[in-house]
């Protein structure tokens, strides 16, 4: 049915603007939020050095402020909305978006996320984590929220194929994102998956297991990102030794298009491509072109009259669950 949904709003994917406008009755925005988490691949606890992919600044490479301390995470908030003079939206979301928004205890937690609620135009949360940083106690904790706010929990995925999760340093395998996923599920949370193409040593095979993995879960958005080159990181080593290179501009986007044309029509598209600072990006150049990947998937679609969910295998059934 959402098939035909898209093609009267003229989308032939469901986009993340048009599903918030539909939810909040008008046009909702994020506010990136950095409120001064590590992650356990980086610490020492599962691993070091974190993901052969991401920055120092993690993954909210445009937020530049970093701090824990609980007063500073509210001064982010305030400074946005001193700052925005637009008034295209009146409602926003709350967006913990650098590494790993549940690795804290949970009182610290808590005034964390209780620190940035503030505002009456805040309708809800957007937490970015890990699958293996998801426990019933945080997970509870986060079901307080939805009695007066939209809960969303954000978990990084990349790839179904654990071994190239090995390669990427994610210290945690698809099973833990399985795991994760059932326990929001059973709290009534929304789950956005990550994923990403072009990852070194990927097949097409690998890429249609994940469309396949994320198809048989109970997850409502997904982030595909785009695999760009950034300073100071494992994966400009491997670059720059040759040992990595880019996809093309071209692959990407049939890539993306068999994404959107493979997944479930009611998972919401929150975004197709990745957003790396120009400053750090080492390559592909391409990726600081946004609107090449976003005007580029739309074209492809008209022109085959193509939308999302048109090849999903519906047989797959509900798979784990």
């Amino acid at each position: 049915m959402l098939q035909y949904l898209h093609m009267e709003n003229k989308n032939r994917y469901s986009k993340l603007n048009e599903y918030l406008k539909n939810k909040f009755g008008e046009r909702t925005l994020k506010i990136c939020i950095d409120a001064g988490f590590t992650c356990p691949n980086r610490d020492g606890t599962v691993a070091k050095g974190g993901c052969i992919f991401c920055s120092e600044r993690g993954s909210g490479d445009h937020i530049h402020t970093s701090t824990s301390n609980f007063n500073s995470i509210t001064e982010q908030v305030k400074n946005y909305f001193s700052s925005y003079k637009s008034k295209r939206a009146n409602k926003f979301i709350v967006y913990f978006q650098n590494f790993t928004n549940t690795y804290d205890t949970i009182e610290n937690l808590k005034k964390k996320y209780d620190s940035t609620l503030i505002d009456d135009r805040i309708v809800g949360i957007s937490i970015a984590t890990r699958p293996d940083c998801i426990t019933e106690d945080i997970v509870q904790l986060l079901s307080t929220y939805t009695k007066h706010y939209y809960v969303e929990v954000e978990l990084g995925l990349q790839t179904s194929n654990n071994e190239t999760g090995i390669l990427l340093n994610r210290g945690y395998t698809s099973e833990q994102f399985t795991q994760a996923v059932k326990l929001l599920n059973k709290y009534n949370i929304d789950v956005v998956a990550h994923i990403m193409v072009g990852l070194p040593n990927e097949t097409k095979e690998n890429l249609e297991n994940t469309v396949n993995f994320i198809n048989m879960h109970n997850i409502q958005g997904i982030k595909i990102h785009s695999t760009y080159v950034v300073k100071n990181t494992k994966l400009c080593e491997m670059y720059t030794s040759g040992l990595y290179i880019p996809m093309s501009l071209e692959d990407y986007l049939e890539n993306v298009v068999y994404i959107i044309t493979h997944i479930k029509p009611d998972i919401v598209v929150h975004r197709i491509s990745g957003d790396a600072p120009k400053d750090l990006l080492v390559a592909p150049e391409w990726n600081s072109h946004k609107k090449l990947v976003l005007n580029g998937v739309d074209k492809i679609l008209r022109e085959r009259n193509w939308w999302q969910g048109i090849f999903v295998n519906f047989k797959l059934g509900t798979g784990i669950f």
